[in-house]
Parts: C-alpha cells; structure tokens; sequence
C-alpha cells in the first residue's frame, strides 16, 4: 500500500546502512528541491514474524515486555533512537524508515499465541517500545486495536506511549482495562511550540493535540502522564516546567523525561537537520548533548543513557522534579494490576480445566 504523506520527513536523505556494503544515494539535485523527502509517499510492506512479544532486560526501561506492530515511523522524528532498528532489515535509517514501514498484520493473533504459552508469566506489556503504535498507518490497520481487544480478553495490563491523539480513538477499550487497573498513557511531548514541533516530528500531532488527548483520556477515566521526551540540551530542554504544567492542568497525573541519545546514523540525522533547521545553535546542541554522555552523543548504559550524567543532567534533574512539585505531579508510573490475568476457554473441556 502507497500513502501520499503531506506532513513532511524529519530526514534529509538516507544515510548507509552500516551492514550493507553497496549503498544507493539517489540524484536529489536532478529532484529540483531541497526538501525531497516531501516528494516521497508511504510505503507500508507487510512483513511475517514469529513473535510479536519482546522480552526487555533493561532496567531503566520499566517493562518487561513489548508489542510493536509496526517497524519504521512516519511521525519522522530526526532524534529517533529506533532509527538504526532500521537497518537490520536491509533499510536506511534515514528517509526510509519514515516513507518504508513494516506492517506485522497478524500482530493480534502471534500476541494471543505468546499468551496462551504456560511459560508466559503475565505482566504489563508496553506498546510503542520502540516505534510509535498509533503513527497514521493505524487508522487503516488498527493493529493496535487488535491488540488492545486481546489484552483485555486476557487480562493482562497495557502501558502506551505514544505522541498521536489518535490513541483517543480506543478510549472504550482503554477505559474497561484501567476500570480494573489495567491501563495507563504517557503521551510524549517534546515541546510545545508548534512550529518547532512542526518542523522535528513532522508526522505527529502537535503539541495542543496532545494536550487535549490527555484530557480526553483523562476524562475517560484512564490513568494518563506525560514523558516529556527527550529533552535537547539547548533546543527544548527550558520548555520542561512548562510541559509538565500544561499537561498536569490538561489531566496529566504522572510524569516522566529522558535526554535525547543520538545512537549510530541518528547521530548524523539529527545534526543536519540542525544544520538546516537551527544553524546558529548546532554546535551549542551538540556540545550539550556530548557534556550529558561523557563526551559522546550517545550512551548505551543501563542506568545512565535515558537520564545522562555529569552537572548539566542533574541540573535537569533537578528542574523535572521542581516542575513536578509545582504541577502537584508524581514522578514515576502508576501500579497496574496483573493478578486478573485469565486465558479465555477455547472449548468445551477448557471450562473444566
């Protein structure tokens, strides 16, 4: 399936995969333009697994389990830590990874199966561990919603991320699991300008629509925070008091943050979309980012690459738990309950079992 996208890409072009030895860089100039990603509709590919469910063994994550239906994003975003994800399936990180994305169309039904095993100890899955879950091509798939539709069959509690009111959508799904503490939404803020915002994800909702997102959810009765994510020294990070205001007066009653890591080809993304976008302030980005890594634009440590380390990340620190004392918010997820967890019957023997 071929979608036309008016929104715009993060990337400028498509950087080499780096497990591929011939690369092929199209004549962007023969395009005529400077923003020839614009001119580059949606793919969607479906793609076969064997699983759906990821099993996380990092401790700063807060899971233990993960659903990503879809590989690849058409929010965009240029600070994408999934990008690199991209190129184990033979992709670039770049503008394929916005305008090429995997549809894992029986989702639901490899969800159910890892259910179903003996071995599967229930816990809260998160959707979107790595890529957006209710990017556009939702709205035609709705493997989200299949997915959902088995959790709550099952029981089993749910986390979502996401940056795109359409998670609104499944408000009646979302409201019976948090009915029996089952549900809960961080939506992602990055910044509240919308321009800016515009311009750094241009394939997700901007900012007041996330807003009202969370008092739509909120509304519902669905435990629903704000990660305020990822911070860019020098670019968005200022903005973090006020996010987590407007999203506690939107509805918002928990909240979290990180600092953006730039691993791999996102390293290069990210920079010249600074280079194109805010020239005056890329080397003063930059040297931030590499202050809050110990030198490096990324840093794959538990414990320190979501949060980074040395003065300036405490100094942030210290201003996201300020913020969150003023906005009479809490720092931390809320308790989902996993001990509902049941497997439907499937036959008439199974209701004796």
């Amino acid at each position: 399936m071929v979608i036309k996208d008016p929104k715009g890409r993060g990337a400028s072009g498509n950087p080499s995969n780096r497990f591929e030895r011939l690369h092929v860089e199209p004549d962007y100039e023969a395009l005529l333009t400077d923003d020839v990603g614009d001119r580059i509709d949606t793919t969607y590919l479906a793609v076969s697994s064997k699983s759906i469910l990821t099993k996380n063994d990092s401790p700063d994550m807060g899971f233990r389990y993960s659903v990503n239906p879809y590989s690849g994003c058409t929010h965009g975003c240029s600070y994408c830590y999934a990008r690199p994800y991209h190129e184990y399936w033979g992709m670039s990180a770049g503008l394929d990874f916005e305008t090429k994305i995997l549809v894992k169309k029986e989702a639901a039904k490899l969800l159910r199966t890892s259910l179903d095993k003996p071995s599967y100890e229930p816990d809260i899955i998160a959707m979107s561990g790595v890529t957006d879950c209710y990017q556009p091509g939702e709205k035609q798939f709705e493997l989200t919603r299949q997915c959902l539709n088995v959790l709550a069959e099952y029981r089993n509690p749910v986390g979502i991320i996401t940056k795109n009111r359409l998670v609104t959508r499944d408000i009646d799904i979302l409201a019976e699991m948090a009915a029996w503490g089952g549900a809960c939404v961080y939506m992602s803020i990055t910044t509240l300008d919308p321009v800016l915002s515009g311009k750094l994800e241009p394939g997700a909702s901007r900012p007041q629509a996330r807003l009202d997102a969370i008092t739509a959810l909120a509304a519902a009765g669905i435990p629903v925070g704000v990660n305020a994510a990822p911070m860019i020294p020098g670019l968005t990070d200022a903005e973090l008091p006020a996010i987590i205001k407007a999203s506690a007066d939107a509805g918002a009653t928990f909240a979290g943050y990180s600092v953006v890591r730039l691993p791999g080809a996102v390293h290069g993304i990210f920079e010249g979309w600074l280079e194109k976008n805010a020239p005056d302030s890329t080397s003063k980005v930059m040297n931030k980012i590499r202050e809050v890594h110990g030198g490096k634009v990324s840093d794959s440590r538990f414990g320190t690459r979501m949060k980074g380390e040395g003065e300036y990340a405490g100094q942030l620190r210290g201003l996201f738990n300020a913020a969150c004392r003023r906005a009479a918010i809490t720092g931390g997820s809320p308790r989902l309950c996993s001990d509902q967890f049941r497997r439907p019957p499937r036959g008439q023997l199974d209701l004796f079992g």
